[in-house]
């Protein structure tokens, strides 16, 4: 579904290349774990799979379309495909959670009673229905990730990319999201998820793929083990 061939990226005034050589395959309905320290290159592959940055060598094939090769239309079709959760949740402050989460619906010119129906069901998934009504600015972290989560997941996409998703939270909260992101998994969601978090790490039998120095260092399933990511336990503690 997803394939990386000899991929490259350079960011300008940057001291190294983010991402070097990435070779990498992944399969429809699979969970992968994106590990590595902070500048090992996970956000910036992440960027590439949602077309926001185009690699600088290399190619970037989404269902078999090389991303660098689409026109405007096809590169926003494909966006429609796939779910993101940002670390910093990128949810509008003033907005209620339902405004934050029918969002994504209402840019895709869905029919309103569409969008109602299909923001609600997924706000009583997340446990966020009895938010619905306030503003996003007055939820708490986990809420806020749960409402991130639940805006992505409403779109129903093939893929969904998350950047660090419990990297905010306490161990309660982040066990919360863990729970959801294997829900949709479950329901046949392609899932990749960038993270130093140990729990996350250790969810099941996942592949995890560690990037260091935007190079691919390890790509096996998770029960293996795994090199020591640098800097991991002072960002876990």
């Amino acid at each position: 579904m997803i394939e990386l061939f000899h991929v490259g990226k350079v960011y300008p005034d940057a001291e190294r290349p983010a991402l070097v050589d990435v070779n990498l395959s992944i399969g429809r309905g699979e969970f992968v774990v994106l590990a590595g320290s902070s500048g090992a290159g996970k956000s910036s592959l992440l960027r590439l799979l949602f077309c926001a940055e185009q690699a600088t060598t290399g190619q970037v094939h989404f269902s078999g379309k090389n991303l660098a090769r689409l026109s405007r239309s096809e590169v926003a079709a494909i966006r429609r495909q796939v779910g993101v959760v940002f670390q910093d949740f990128k949810l509008l402050p003033t907005m209620t959670v339902f405004e934050n989460v029918a969002l994504a619906l209402e840019v895709q010119g869905l029919r309103r009673d569409d969008v109602t129906r299909r923001t609600l069901t997924v706000l009583k998934e997340v446990g966020l229905a009895h938010k619905t009504h306030q503003p996003a600015a007055a939820l708490s972290g986990g809420e806020q990730q749960r409402a991130a989560i639940a805006r992505a997941l409403v779109v129903e996409p093939r893929v969904l990319l998350c950047d660090e998703p419990t990297g905010n939270l306490d161990a309660d909260r982040a066990k919360e999201v863990i729970e959801l992101l294997l829900t949709a998994h479950v329901r046949g969601t392609t899932v990749i998820v960038a993270t130093h978090d140990p729990a996350l790490l250790s969810a099941g039998r996942r592949r995890v793929v560690v990037l260091d120095h935007g190079r691919v260092v390890h790509d096996a399933p998770a029960f293996g083990e795994l090199p020591a990511l640098r800097g991991q336990k002072e960002r876990a503690a």
